[in-house]
């Protein structure tokens, strides 16, 4: 099958933004007067909805949660939002997609000022036919929300276009959202999902590299 439409992921797909996140989520924590975790648990803020990590990761009740979330994107927004790189090759996918005739897209459950800002800065926000990320009060929360959203700001939210559609990512959070949008998913693997998770989750494709993501 040959895609048409490609959907991004942005921390590990597009960005490498560990370094960012997780100084964000530490000095949330910090100045919440909680104990810090280890550097395992803290790399699982990579990738999931934020609300879920300070919830489910950490422990936090709803209260706290709402708290932490706010001074999270305090420090991100000044900070953390350059606390990240592109990955190598990235650009070169993107432009030998477009000239392919492929539509691409953006969807994360970062919020969608700080995503689209992350783009802007290195470059390429100009690929994206959306860049479509969570909503700053909480809303949009989850992978299938973004996905929907997104193809329907450009176009291709009927069963027949979603057909050509491919979901793009490094986590699980990616392949279930595509699953349940009926999208195929590619896996990549150099970004912070291993391989028995992306293979679990049921990724129809497997890339190492970004470079070999227009050969799939």
């Amino acid at each position: 099958m040959r895609y048409s439409v490609y959907l991004f992921d942005l921390d590990g797909t597009l960005c490498d933004t560990g370094e960012g996140i997780i100084k964000a989520a530490g000095y949330a924590l910090e100045r919440l007067g909680e104990p810090m975790p280890d550097s395992g648990t803290m790399r699982k803020f990579i990738g999931p909805p934020l609300w879920d990590c300070f919830e489910k990761v950490v422990g936090l009740d709803s209260e706290k949660t709402g708290r932490a979330v706010k001074l999270y994107r305090e420090y991100y927004a000044e900070k953390g939002l350059y606390e990240n790189r592109l990955y190598e090759g990235i650009e070169e996918t993107l432009r030998t997609l477009k000239e392919g005739g492929a539509v691409l897209g953006v969807a994360t459950c970062k919020p969608e000022p700080f995503s689209v800002k992350i783009l802007e800065n290195h470059g390429i926000a100009g690929y994206f036919q959306s860049i479509t990320g969570s909503l700053t009060d909480g809303g949009r929360r989850e992978k299938e929300e973004v996905i929907n959203c997104v193809l329907e700001r450009i176009g291709c939210d009927d069963i027949g276009s979603r057909r050509k559609a491919v979901m793009v990512g490094d986590r699980k959070y990616d392949l279930i959202g595509a699953r349940k949008t009926g999208l195929q998913s590619i896996g990549v693997l150099y970004g912070y999902g291993s391989l028995e998770e992306l293979r679990e989750y049921g990724a129809e494709h497997l890339v190492n590299r970004p470079e070999e993501i227009p050969a799939v």
